[in-house]
Parts: C-alpha cells; sequence; structure tokens
C-alpha cells in the first residue's frame, strides 16, 4: 500500500510542469497572429512584385525588408530572451518564406 503512494505520488509530481499556464496561451495567441500578420504582408508584397523581371532571390529580399516592421513583431513576441541566434533565424525563416510567396506569385514549382 505504502509502495502504491509513493507511486501515485511521483506519478503526479511529474505531470506538475505539463499545465498550460494562461500567460502561455497569450503568448502562443500573439505569436500565431505575429506569424498570421507576418504571411500576409510576405504574400502581398509577393504578389505586387511578380511582374519584374529581377530575379527570384532578389524579389524576395526585398519582400522580406519590407515586411520587417511585421518580422520585428514575430521575433518580439517569439523571442522573449532576446537571443540574437533565434532573432537570425525567424528573420531568414521571413526571407525563406518570401521566396516561397514569390515563386509562387510567378507561377513556379515549390520546393
Amino acid at each position: 500500500m505504502r509502495s502504491a503512494l509513493v507511486f501515485l505520488v511521483l506519478l503526479l509530481s511529474a505531470c506538475e510542469g505539463s499545465f498550460v499556464t494562461v500567460g502561455d496561451v497569450g503568448r502562443k495567441a500573439k505569436i500565431d497572429k505575429s506569424f498570421e500578420a507576418r504571411d500576409a504582408c510576405l504574400a502581398k508584397n509577393a504578389a505586387a512584385d511578380v511582374a519584374s523581371d529581377a530575379d527570384s532571390a532578389a524579389i524576395a529580399r526585398a519582400v522580406a525588408l519590407a515586411c520587417a516592421p511585421e518580422t520585428e513583431k514575430l521575433v518580439d513576441a517569439f523571442n522573449r530572451d532576446g537571443d540574437a541566434q533565434v532573432a537570425a533565424s525567424i528573420r531568414q525563416n521571413s526571407e525563406f518564406r518570401a521566396m516561397k510567396y514569390v515563386m509562387k506569385a510567378r507561377g513556379q514549382a515549390i520546393f
């Protein structure tokens, strides 16, 4: 009986950190909203630049630059600790996604 009680206490204490707090839910909603805003900006700007004869990579960089305010809001929402590597990864992801939207707008195969 005593070992069953110890097992139950250990089992319940192992789950203690798995509960979602209200702050986490609000943070997740803010991150999701920031992702949506950034992606909408990328899609809109990529569609606007589709008629250009410039290189797709150059257009993608320009599109990502045009959406820098949305990207920075995403960095702020996602990166609470101010880690430079995390911020750089999010910015690089924005350029990668911009390339996807440029290629899609041009009717090219998406990788």
